[in-house]
């Protein structure tokens, strides 16, 4: 009996303790120590990377404009040309007899009115004798306009086998750099060929583009009030290169599409950079490196956050219990930090770490404070 009243006693006392073991457990992870921060205003230099492409700032095509053999070409692959440059020669021999022909048709035509005039100018005399009448007199000044209209087509044939014999001479239409050269001598050209003789670059100045989301577009419209205001106070920016080197001189962004492309939901920009050296090639590929500079703001780490559907959460902390709020951020980060654009004030304490463990009005043991920069 004794033995069994110990036993009761033993047991009791052992799930008394578990008991103050569980509260005690469960007190201790609701009170749980975090390190916060007391946000203050500073500033941030941030930089977004865009994938983009590069071209020269005039790519142009070569074509012929007559049909021909070609019998000489002036340039190699990668040339430098200045403009009016000629880079090859079409067979000119049909040209030059038709030139020839055309020229005679003039002389030809020319008597023919020459000889009218006479006619005419001889029966006006006879006319104003009486000897012939008016309607001989306007048959000869019919002639004679009949005449002058075919010197006219002539001429006008003379022109264009003119025209034709200069097309033999390919011309580069601007100063550039000679693309590949697909054709060589002894094959026929035509103006109807798909591929072009070759392409001249004006890579004097580069232009580079690349894309921007449409709410990024709308962010600096709103921001600045319209696009031409947003192109006027853009910074300068900097381009990578393929090896991952940065361009020595830096461009500017000169224009922003106001068409969004329906497939990608993305809006086109165009870029400028000098190229003095010759280094940018078009055709080449790299990143535009956007900076931006944000001026008294507040600055959270982006481990004192958590994302739910596209939103952003931090834990604020007042009077030792955590609430979570919603946030706005700016759209440029450097991948550490974010600028808070609503949701925080100067003074507020959040949570910086642990924040997955974090329940609406749990209570928090504050482990350490830190501030945030001024």
């Amino acid at each position: 009996m004794i033995r069994s009243k110990i036993f009761a006693t033993l047991l009791c006392i052992a799930a008394v303790t578990m008991l103050s073991g569980c509260e005690e457990e469960t007190t201790t992870k609701r009170t749980r120590e975090y390190e916060v921060m007391i946000l203050k205003p500073t500033s941030r230099k941030l930089s977004s990377v865009y994938s983009a492409t590069i071209r020269g700032k005039q790519d142009i095509d070569i074509r012929p404009k007559v049909q021909g053999y070609i019998t000489d070409i002036y340039v190699k692959e990668g040339s430098l040309v200045k403009n009016g440059q000629t880079l090859f020669v079409i067979d000119q021999v049909p040209y030059e007899a038709a030139l020839q022909t055309a020229i005679a048709n003039v002389d030809v035509a020319q008597a023919a009115v020459d000889a009218a005039e006479l006619t005419t100018t001889s029966k006006e005399q006879l006319y104003k004798q009486n000897i012939i009448s008016e309607f001989d007199l306007n048959m000869a000044r019919t002639q004679l306009a009949s005449e002058r209209a075919q010197l006219a087509q002539a001429k006008a044939n003379e022109v264009n086998a003119r025209n034709n014999l200069s097309y033999t001479m390919v011309k580069s239409p601007v100063d550039g750099v000679v693309g590949t050269l697909p054709f060589r001598v002894g094959t026929l050209v035509s103006p109807s060929d798909s591929t072009p003789m070759t392409s001249v670059s004006d890579n004097s100045e580069m232009y580079v583009y690349f894309s921007m989301t449409e709410s990024q577009v709308l962010s600096l419209t709103r921001q600045h009030g319209s696009l031409e205001n947003a192109l006027q106070s853009m910074p300068s920016i900097e381009l990578q290169l393929s090896d991952g080197t940065i361009y020595k001189e830096k461009g500017r962004i000169e224009a922003i599409s106001g068409i969004i492309d329906p497939t990608t939901g993305s809006v086109t920009v165009r870029a400028k950079f000098p190229n003095s050296r010759r280094l940018l090639l078009s055709g080449g590929s790299g990143n535009i490196i956007l900076p931006h500079k944000a001026e008294g703001c507040i600055v959270i780490p982006q481990s004192a956050t958590y994302e739910i559907q596209d939103k952003v959460y931090v834990y604020t902390v007042k009077g030792g219990v955590a609430k979570s709020k919603i946030i706005g951020v700016f759209n440029i980060s450097n991948g550490k930090e974010y600028v808070v654009e609503s949701g925080l004030e100067q003074g507020d304490t959040i949570v910086v770490e642990g924040v997955g463990l974090l329940r609406d009005d749990q209570t928090v043991k504050i482990k350490r404070i830190v501030e945030g920069e001024k």
